[in-house]
């Protein structure tokens, strides 16, 4: 059982690289077979993160190295998702910091890069896709370095080594003049850097931390951390120290360590090694599993506060229950309860109106809510979703202070003005500006409130040519109101279906957001008005017939192709007045409040 092992995480920012490396790693290490059919990114296993190329949550997997085991965690590279990187920091020995050779040290690299120093975590730098034409890898490198200082990294922390390599291809090298072959040298750096995991923690008292939790259909809740000390065996009965405090007893049913991408069970585990454990009730992330008559709690785990929230609320309209089967307050209260076991980033706290029934969401961003809205909408929830919100705190003075997002972007210089008057509008502050004659690359501190619906305009703006990247900075005092949406809503009057007829006659008052023959009921937002005032309209006018006018002329009518929203786009869309209504199948835009007269009444509670 002394065994050599050695626990990494892999983090960057968006897109560095991060999965494609522990493909690289599981191939080199011989995990998957030779006829196998290998999938790329094969770490993304969730549907949510295939479909959007990113990594959403932290998952585990292990490759033999000579004698050594190699715990690896593959991290996301999403601010939204941070509290995935904060919680796992604690579970490893060093990490590996993937930078593009061209991009350099992006907003999100320095969120991950301050959490691995805060621990006294010494990283290996990674320059990764160095056969990039447009490479510029010793100024990368340079501002690499100063990220560290500005991060108050050690003297022993800004020793770090510097490899290079094209992880598509599986190759790291020491140097730029060399060539290589697969990534030997990287695991001779983590084996010289870190070393193994001390064997004689294992005849300490058992110390085991959950940092991760997990469901099986199966088994039930299993429990994913690290042993620290001591060993710990199947069927064993242990002490808990909670991680709010409290004491409490179980045991443990099975016990798994990971081989590759698959958990095999085993009867023993040792001090160095991740675990996944099954049997014990009531399991949240920072509880310590000690033995029965010695419990020795580790310091609990803490996650940043959440920065925005969101309002989950009973589907109201008129359609609520065709599609989907969980509607209830009671079924969306389960629902919450079962993510809050293992979305530490999560907060839910029921709604002070009493004459609504919902619940308001917090989380770390629009991302990170919406993530959740699609999940619990494929599952067959039906939910109405009101309008992002930042969370504002309170200093020692009294006065409001705001969260504040760093932003990046990238864009083709002729679309400067455009951009930059539009941060400005958003309470945006400059901090730095780069032009290479046919791109600019601007550094904004702007207010998390001015960024949302941002990203559509910014993409409109630019004709899809630029690249935007934020991350959080911190909070300061509040920044005065930001301009609403310069468009009003086109509001159906009536129930019924749409018809060309009355959308052609529409077309001129805004932007359609539905098709003909579409079900409409009153309230629902059927597209953007040209003006900045809300104008109701009756989508379902057919033409009037007469002896010479037949409906068949309708046939004739040429409709402009509506505009169709994403989940995210349509939460960026709606004012506060506003819901998105999510069923298993539709997204719709509607009003809170669906008659005019209730939104008369009303006007005044916006």
């Amino acid at each position: 059982m002394k065994r050599k092992i050695i626990n990494i995480a892999v983090i960057a920012h968006v897109d560095a690289g991060k999965s494609t490396l522990v493909d690289a790693f599981l191939n080199q290490c011989g995990v998957f077979r030779e006829n196998e059919n290998i999938v790329e990114q094969v770490m993304d296993s969730n549907d949510q993160e295939r479909e959007r190329g990113i990594t959403i949550y932290s998952k585990n997997c292990a490759v033999e190295y000579g004698e050594y085991k190699i715990n690896i965690v593959d991290t996301p590279g999403h601010a939204d998702f941070s509290s995935e990187v904060e919680r796992i920091m604690k579970t490893v020995d060093t990490v590996i910091l993937l930078v593009d050779s061209s991009e350099g040290p992006m907003p999100q690299t320095r969120f991950v890069l301050s959490k691995a120093l805060e621990l006294g975590l010494k990283p290996i730098l990674l320059i990764n896709k160095i056969d990039k034409k447009d490479q510029r890898v010793e100024e990368v490198v340079d501002e690499v370095m100063e990220l560290f200082l500005e991060l108050d990294a050690t003297d022993d922390q800004l020793e770090f080594t510097t490899l290079y390599g094209i992880a598509k291809e599986g190759i790291v090298v020491d140097s730029m003049d060399q060539k290589g072959k697969n990534l030997d040298p990287l695991f001779e750096t983590i084996i010289h850097q870190v070393g193994a995991y001390p064997n004689e923690n294992a005849d300490n008292p058992l110390q085991f931390q959950i940092s991760s939790l997990a469901y099986d259909n199966f088994i039930g809740r299993l429990g994913i951390g690290r042993v620290f000390n001591g060993k710990i065996k199947k069927q064993q009965q242990v002490g808990i120290a909670k991680n709010d405090g409290s004491k409490g007893k179980g045991k443990i049913n099975d016990l798994f360590v990971y081989q590759g991408l698959k958990r095999v069970s085993v009867e023993e585990a040792v001090a160095g090694d991740i675990v996944i454990i099954s049997g014990v009730d009531g399991l949240t992330i920072g509880d310590t599993i000690c033995y029965q008559d010695n419990i020795i709690p580790m310091p609990p785990i803490t996650i940043e506060e959440p920065t925005m929230s969101m309002n989950f609320l009973v589907n109201t309209s008129p359609f609520a229950g065709r599609v989907g089967k969980l509607l209830t307050t009671r079924n969306i209260n389960e629902r919450l309860q079962k993510e809050l076991e293992v979305n530490v980033g999560l907060r839910v706290e029921v709604l002070s109106d009493s004459s609504v029934d919902g619940f308001k969401v917090l989380g770390r961003g629009e991302l990170h809510l919406s993530v959740l809205i699609e999940t619990m909408r494929r599952e067959g929830f039906e939910l109405g979703v009101s309008r992002p919100e930042v969370i504002f705190h309170k200093d020692e003075k009294g006065n409001t202070l705001e969260p504040m997002e760093k932003v990046l972007v990238d864009i083709p210089t002729e679309y400067q003005g455009s951009v930059i008057n539009s941060l400005n509008l958003r309470k945006g502050i400059l901090l730095e500006m780069d032009s290479n004659g046919t791109r600019d690359k601007i550094i904004y501190n702007v207010p998390s409130r001015g960024l949302i619906g941002f990203k559509t305009e910014f993409i409109n703006v630019t004709r899809g040519n630029g690249v935007l990247v934020k991350s959080l900075n911190g909070y300061e005092q509040y920044k005065g109101a930001i301009p609403k949406r310069k468009n009003g809503a086109l509001i159906s009057m009536a129930n019924g279906v749409s018809s060309p007829y009355a959308l052609n006659n529409l077309e001129d008052r805004g932007e359609l957001f539905i098709d003909p023959g579409v079900e409409v009921y009153e309230g629902m937002i059927i597209g953007s008005h040209s003006k900045e005032d809300d104008l109701n309209v009756n989508p379902t006018t057919g033409k009037k017939l007469s002896n010479v006018r037949s409906s068949g002329n309708d046939d004739a009518i040429k409709l402009t192709p509506p505009r169709k929203f994403t989940l995210e786009e349509s939460l960026e869309f709606i004012e506060v007045d506003e819901l998105v209504e999510v069923t298993p199948s539709d997204l719709r835009l509607r009003k809170k409040y669906l008659t005019v007269n209730e939104r008369k009444q009303h006007r005044n509670d916006f």
